[in-house]
């Protein structure tokens, strides 16, 4: 396809170092487009910021606590009495998000309060609080030491970085309770009969509603990242590309995912919380947002979505989906969930958010500020997402 508008990746960079960069957020363009259409946006407008902030429960940290004297090849570790998984070496370690306290009730006492995890474990280690870090071995003759105690800060750590499989979901259900009795899920607490409806995407400003083939974020894109910067490393578990999409493009059902990674030690406990998910589990919200370079027109139409141009389907979690039944009772755009309330099977219902608008709306402004200010420049993507390959780089 050719284009009127064709830029590069390197001619933008140039601009951004020259301070001459135009830069937007996904939601000022979208106006941009709507009132001069996506040739004269494509012209005008170089890159467009986007910003999410939700629980994203695929998500943890790859750490290395250090050797002791003696060695100690640790087969068990707790932080802060959150287990996490050692069997990678000797003293490296995953903490997942999702991972409960040892001594938590779980649903025991129903429904659980899950009040620590790991979600809540990376927070406190990016907020610089000290972390009780426990390890047991069987003990080898290279690493005799059985059993470690020690007090620990990310300052202190050798090695910790953010490592993401699923996050920046493209897509996701709009959820409703239609049993007769209240149901607690991932997607919040639902009420019996269909007395709310939660969903978890932040609409026009979401990451991947802004290039919905991923035509310009591959791998090695680099992003905003838990207040730092970081940088797409693969294909997210669960992602799909061939999904259900709108004459515009934009998926109307669960679509791609992105695994991301980043330095732990230079992000914030703002943009990575911990999470309690009442009755599910632990989480730990993060703030992710993508730059997207604006390289013909077709890209310029693509962020130029506003909610009303982006749909999601509501999803029964009372019954179907616990069961696995792929079942609609409607499709709804963002703007009506955004707008408090959506009618479903003649019912109006109130909508609750899981993600954060206002703090999708500071990340993109954060990042078109950096941007700006020269103190940050795009990556030329080194390969497309895998499974992407149908819809290449343009």
């Amino acid at each position: 396809m050719s284009y009127k508008v064709n830029k590069t990746i390197d001619e933008i960079n140039a601009k951004i170092r020259r301070g001459e960069a135009v830069v937007v957020t996904a939601s000022e363009m979208a106006k941009i487009v709507k009132e001069n259409g996506p040739e004269e946006a494509a012209a005008e407008i170089d890159v467009v910021t986007t910003g999410t902030f939700a629980p994203m429960c695929s998500s943890g940290a790859f750490i290395n606590f250090g050797h002791s004297v003696p060695g100690i090849k640790a087969y068990r570790v707790w932080l802060n009495g959150v287990p996490a998984f050692a069997g990678i070496a000797a003293v490296d370690i995953y903490l997942g998000a999702t991972e409960p306290a040892e001594d938590d009730p779980l649903n025991k006492v129903y429904p659980g309060e899950f009040r620590y995890g790991g979600g809540h474990v990376i927070q406190d280690l990016v907020a610089g609080k000290t972390i009780f870090l426990k390890a047991q071995s069987y003990g080898t003759h290279c690493y005799p030491r059985k059993y470690l105690e020690k007090e620990i800060t990310l300052k202190d750590l050798p090695y910790a970085v953010l490592c993401n499989p699923r996050n920046a979901y493209q897509n996701y259900n709009c959820a409703v309770n239609l049993s007769n009795k209240t149901v607690y899920t991932y997607m919040g607490v639902l009420r019996p009969n269909a007395a709310n409806a939660n969903y978890a995407t932040s609409g026009e400003l979401s990451p991947l509603f802004n290039d919905p083939f991923l035509r310009t974020i591959g791998l090695g894109t680099r992003i905003f990242l838990g207040g730092g910067v970081g940088y797409v490393i693969w294909a997210g578990t669960q992602c799909n590309l061939q999904v259900k999409r709108t004459p515009k493009g934009a998926p109307v059902t669960p679509g791609a995912t992105l695994m991301v990674l980043g330095d732990l030690k230079q992000m914030s406990p703002k943009w990575l919380v911990g999470v309690s998910i009442l009755g599910y589990g632990c989480s730990l919200a993060v703030g992710l947002g993508v730059p997207i370079p604006i390289l013909n027109e077709e890209i310029a139409a693509f962020t130029g979505l506003g909610d009303e141009d982006l749909f999601t389907q509501v999803v029964d979690y009372g019954h179907d989906y616990p069961n696995g039944i792929k079942r609609s009772y409607g499709q709804v755009s963002y703007a009506q969930l955004k707008s408090g309330k959506i009618k479903v099977l003649d019912k109006e219902i109130p909508t609750v958010p899981l993600s954060s608008h206002v703090r999708a709306k500071e990340i993109a402004e954060t990042l078109k500020s950096w941007i700006q200010r020269g103190d940050f420049v795009l990556t030329e993507p080194q390969a497309p997402i895998p499974g992407a390959e149908l819809y290449p780089f343009r």
